[in-house]
């Protein structure tokens, strides 16, 4: 994958992960508030203040989380995000993380 691809990739993930969440707001299983600045998403949960980062790295072609829980990184496999480590997928684990950290499902 070119860098612009893996650059288009990245956006529209985080457009997607940012949708989901801002979906969870509104339908009140969430209470969170979302800001996204160039390659990086925050995710903050309003109840304990924590928060949750999504980013894209290109050099290194993934996204990269970092949560409560631990950092992960993430790498395209033609069809969808995975772990580098485990193999899981990236929005199962951000729907665990929002479950953990925000007590909510997303």
């Amino acid at each position: 994958m070119t860098e612009t691809e893996f650059l288009s990739l990245a956006d529209v993930t985080l457009r997607q992960i940012e949708d989901a969440f801002d979906r969870a707001y509104q339908n009140d299983t969430l209470d969170i508030e979302c800001s996204r600045s160039g390659n990086v998403l925050e995710i903050e949960f309003i109840d304990n203040g924590s928060k949750l980062i999504v980013n894209s790295q290109a050099p290194m072609q993934e996204m990269w989380v970092a949560a409560r829980s631990g950092g992960f990184h993430y790498k395209y496999d033609g069809q969808k995000w995975l772990n580098t480590r485990d193999g899981s997928e990236l929005f199962a684990t951000l729907a665990g993380i929002a479950q953990d950290q925000g007590g909510g499902a997303l």
